[in-house]
């Protein structure tokens, strides 16, 4: 489960703004890919935690209703939150690495409190001006990391059933945006909307 060893040891170095970076939707068919930037604050990580830090994991892990909580603690107490996203027309364009690692870079531009270090979730950033450190897994591993895949998965999962309401048939309140069977069956039915990935293979399943 994650905690907070990484973010206390960067602290003993003497950084004291660290942002966690995640991002959400990479395997979508449909929608932007969402990541979120995290800074909590120096009294949360060293302090003892309270009741729903020690709640937060990996997004992928927690139920829809307690992401939902979460989030709400987090982004009521974080020092700072910055969100960044990629359209689906930058993914087809660029490829979804590509497009991923600029969503997560315009999340931490968009942080109201710029950083002194910066903790991403699998590869590195390029073209940052702040330290970072790069952790495979690491919404497994670091609180400031999960909290940051919380509030991307979160931010995502509204903008998808917001966006349901526009695109009848295909739905996303459920799937997210994800190749579920229905998924399959309402592209081979309607065909794909201004939204879907037309560089991934929307014909599987």
């Amino acid at each position: 489960m994650a905690d907070f060893r990484i973010e206390k040891k960067m602290m003993r170095e003497g950084y004291r703004l660290i942002a966690g970076v995640d991002e959400v939707g990479r395997g979508a068919l449909f929608g932007p890919v969402v990541a979120a930037a995290v800074i909590l604050s120096e009294k949360l990580i060293s302090g003892r935690s309270i009741g729903w830090v020690r709640e937060i994991d990996d997004s992928k892990l927690l139920s829809a209703a307690k992401r939902t909580r979460l989030a709400k603690a987090i982004l009521a107490n974080a020092a700072s939150v910055g969100i960044g996203s990629a359209t689906n027309f930058e993914i087809d364009r660029e490829n979804i690495y590509w497009a991923s690692m600029n969503a997560m870079k315009r999340a931490v531009e968009n942080l109201p409190i710029a950083p002194d270090f910066i903790l991403v979730d699998g590869f590195g950033l390029n073209n940052v001006n702040y330290p970072q450190k790069n952790i495979p897994k690491g919404d497994k591993k670091s609180i400031t990391i999960a909290a940051a895949s919380i509030v991307a998965k979160v931010f995502r999962d509204e903008m998808m059933m917001h966006m349901d309401g526009f695109f009848e048939g295909y739905s996303l309140s459920k799937n997210k945006g994800y190749g579920t069977k229905g998924h399959y069956q309402a592209l081979r039915e309607k065909g794909p909307t201004l939204f879907h990935r037309l560089s991934f293979n929307l014909r599987c399943g």
